[in-house]
C-alpha cells in the first residue's frame, strides 16, 4: 500500500496557472510562488465582490481519536466529488502548522486520493504565512520590552504583560521562560513565555481581517498589558501597528494550491480549534464563496470547539450563513469512545459501537441548535462491518439527519459520490435557519455557561478567582460584548481529556480568562489546555528524511 506522500508526489499536478483558469481567476491576479503555488492579489477581491455567494458547506466531526477520524480527507474528497457531478466546487482550507507535522500528525494536507498538493511544500513551510505571524508577533514583543528598557515612558508595569512570544513548533521548555538577563545592556529582567504560532493573536486577527486597512486597525487595538495604573497598554501605544502590518503584506493574501484531481483550493490561515478558533480565513472563505458555487471548508477538531467557533465566532464576524453542515464520524471513533481500546479497534463490535454513537449524537444535537442541516458521513475503513454501518445509519437517520458513507482516502473523488450527492440534495431541498448560539448582550459569564452547558453537556461552571478579576477587568473596559473563544481539550466534550463517549453532570472549570481586543473575541481556558504544546516520546519528525535528490519521506 502506498503512503499518503507516495501518493502525493506521483500526482499529475496542473501548472497553478491553470487551475485560476479553471477557478475564474484573471492571470493578473495571480502571483506565482513556483509552477503550483499562488498568491492571490488584493485587486482580485475589487474584481469579484458584486458576483452572488455560492453555497457554504462546513465540514466538521467527532471529538478526535488516536485511531484519526480524516476530517480534511473528507473535505478534500467532497470537493473532489461535487467537481465530478459537475459542481462548480471549490475548497477554503487552513495551513497545516509545524508543530503537530513535526509533533503528532506528521502532515495536515488530507490523506489517500483525497488530498491538497504540493504536500510536502504545504506541510514544510508553504509560502512562508505562519513565520511571517511569527515574526510580526515577536516584532511587538521585542519593542514591548525595549519601551521598558529605554525609559518606560508608557509606565507599564512589566508584571501585568500578557504579550508572549512564539515560534510555529512544539517546545515545552519554552512555555515559562525568564529574558532580560545578563546586565543592564540586555533589557529588564522579567517572567516571559513563548506559544505556538498559530495560537498568537496574530494569527487570529489575519484570519477575521477583512483587508489591510482593517489588519492595521485590529493590530493596534491588541492589549499587551496594563500601566501601574491600571490602564490598558497597546500596540497602537508602542507605535507598532504600522511595522507589523507592514510583515503581514503578503501574509494577508490567499494561496492558491490544488487536489490530485485539479480542484482548485484556497489555503489561508490555521489558527488552532482547541486554543484559537480553528478556521482558516475570513478572506479566503469569502473570496471561495465569490469563485464558486459550492464551498466546502473545515473547522478544526470536533464540533464541540471547530463548529461552535465557526458559527459563533467566524460568522458572527464575517456575516456568513452556513448552508449545509458534514459531520465526519468512524466505526473506530465511535467504539474508542464506547470503551474499546486503540489495539481492539478492528474487531466488530456493535455492543460498543451503541455507547460509543451517543458522542456523535451529541454532535448531531448541537449542530441542529444552530439551526443548520446535517449530513453525517461515515469515513469508511476496511475493518467496518455491513452490522455496523447499518447501525449508524439507522441511529442518524432517526435523529433527523442525512448520512452518506465515504471511501475518498481510496479511491479519491469517486469514493465521495454518494455524500456530494446527497449534500446537493440537503443544499437544494432544505433550508438553513442558521443562527447563533448566544447573543452579544449576554454576560461573559453567561456566554460560558451558554457553550458548556448546550454544548459540551456540563452541569454547570466554576470560574477561578483569577479568572473572575479578568472578566472584571474586561466589563472596565467595555468589551464585554465580545464573543466568546473557549479553550479546552479537544478529545472529549468535557474538560477532562479521558472522558470519552458523553459525559453528564460534569462541571467545567475556567482557570484564565484572556483579552483578544485586536482579534475581537474573550478567550477562556479550561483545565489544563497549553497555548504551547510539547511533543509526544516519538515525534513524527523522527520519521522525516529527504535525500540527495531532496526527495522528502516520513510526512503522512
Amino acid at each position: 500500500m502506498k503512503s499518503d506522500i507516495q501518493i502525493a508526489q506521483e500526482a499529475k499536478m496542473l501548472p497553478i496557472m491553470e487551475v485560476a483558469k479553471k477557478a475564474g481567476i484573471p492571470e493578473e491576479s495571480v502571483e506565482l510562488y513556483g509552477n503550483y503555488k499562488a498568491k492571490l492579489t488584493h485587486e482580485l477581491f475589487e474584481t469579484v465582490k458584486d458576483k452572488k455567494n455560492g453555497k457554504l458547506v462546513l465540514v466538521t466531526a467527532t471529538n478526535p481519536t488516536p485511531a484519526g477520524e480524516g476530517k480534511t480527507t473528507i473535505t478534500v474528497g467532497l470537493g473532489q466529488a461535487l467537481c465530478k457531478l459537475g459542481q462548480n466546487a471549490i475548497i477554503a482550507l487552513r495551513e497545516p502548522s509545524l508543530g503537530p507535522c513535526m509533533g503528532i500528525k506528521g502532515g495536515a494536507a488530507g490523506g489517500g486520493y483525497a488530498q491538497v498538493v504540493p504536500m510536502e511544500d504545504i506541510n514544510l513551510h508553504f509560502t512562508g504565512d505562519i513565520h511571517a505571524i511569527g515574526v510580526a508577533n515577536n516584532l511587538l514583543a521585542s519593542m514591548i520590552d525595549n519601551h521598558i528598557h529605554q525609559g518606560n515612558a508608557l509606565n507599564i508595569d512589566a508584571r501585568t504583560l500578557t504579550w508572549k512570544r512564539c515560534v510555529d513548533l512544539n517546545d515545552r521548555a519554552l512555555r515559562d521562560i525568564v529574558v532580560g538577563l545578563g546586565g543592564v545592556l540586555n533589557g529588564v529582567p522579567r517572567e516571559d513565555g513563548f506559544m505556538i504560532t498559530v495560537a498568537s493573536e496574530i494569527m487570529a486577527i489575519l484570519c477575521l481581517a477583512t483587508d489591510l486597512v482593517d489588519l492595521k486597525e485590529r493590530i493596534g487595538n491588541i492589549i499587551v498589558g496594563y500601566t501601574y495604573e491600571g490602564n490598558p497598554v497597546t500596540a497602537r501605544d508602542l507605535n507598532a501597528q504600522g511595522a507589523m502590518a507592514a510583515m503581514l503584506k503578503d501574509a494577508i493574501k490567499p494561496n492558491l494550491v490544488q487536489t490530485l484531481e485539479n480542484t482548485p483550493v484556497v489555503m489561508h490561515g490555521g489558527p488552532f480549534a482547541n486554543i484559537a478558533h480553528g478556521c482558516n480565513s475570513v478572506r479566503a472563505t469569502n473570496l471561495a464563496l465569490k469563485l464558486g458555487d459550492v464551498v466546502v471548508t473545515e473547522a478544526g477538531f470536533g464540533a464541540d470547539l471547530g463548529a461552535e467557533k465557526f458559527f459563533d465566532i467566524k460568522c458572527r464576524k464575517a456575516g456568513l450563513k452556513p448552508d449545509a453542515v458534514v459531520l465526519v464520524t468512524t466505526i473506530r471513533a465511535l467504539k474508542y469512545n464506547g470503551g474499546v481500546a486503540k489495539e481492539d479497534l478492528k474487531e466488530e463490535n456493535v455492543e460498543a459501537l451503541t455507547k460509543g454513537i451517543a458522542n456523535l449524537q451529541k454532535h448531531i444535537e448541537n449542530i441542529h441548535k444552530f439551526g443548520v442541516p446535517v449530513i453525517v458521513t461515515l469515513n469508511q475503513f476496511i475493518t467496518d462491518t455491513d452490522a455496523e454501518i447499518a447501525y449508524v445509519k439507522e441511529s442518524c437517520e432517526a435523529l433527523g439527519c442525512d448520512f452518506a458513507p465515504a471511501t475518498v482516502w481510496e479511491h479519491g473523488g469517486e469514493g465521495g459520490l454518494q455524500l456530494a450527492e446527497k449534500v446537493m440534495d440537503v443544499l437544494e431541498n432544505k433550508t438553513s435557519n442558521f443562527h447563533y448560539l448566544y447573543e452579544d448582550e449576554l454576560s461573559i459569564e453567561e456566554k460560558i455557561r451558554t457553550i458548556a452547558t448546550e454544548i459540551y453537556g456540563a452541569a454547570n461552571i466554576h470560574i477561578e478567582p483569577n479568572a473572575k478579576k479578568a472578566i472584571a477587568k474586561i466589563n472596565s473596559l467595555g468589551l464585554s460584548h465580545l464573543p466568546v473563544c473557549m479553550a479546552k481539550n479537544q478529545y472529549s466534550l468535557s474538560d477532562d481529556p479521558k472522558a470519552l463517549g458523553r459525559p453528564e453532570g460534569f462541571t467545567t472549570t475556567i482557570r484564565e480568562i484572556r483579552i483578544s481586543a485586536g482579534a475581537g473575541f474573550i478567550v477562556a481556558l479550561t483545565g489544563s489546555v497549553m497555548t504551547m504544546p510539547g511533543l509526544p516520546k516519538k515525534p513524527a519528525a523522527e520519521a522525516i528524511d529527504i535525500d540527495a535528490k531532496g526527495t522528502i519521506t516520513g510526512l503522512f
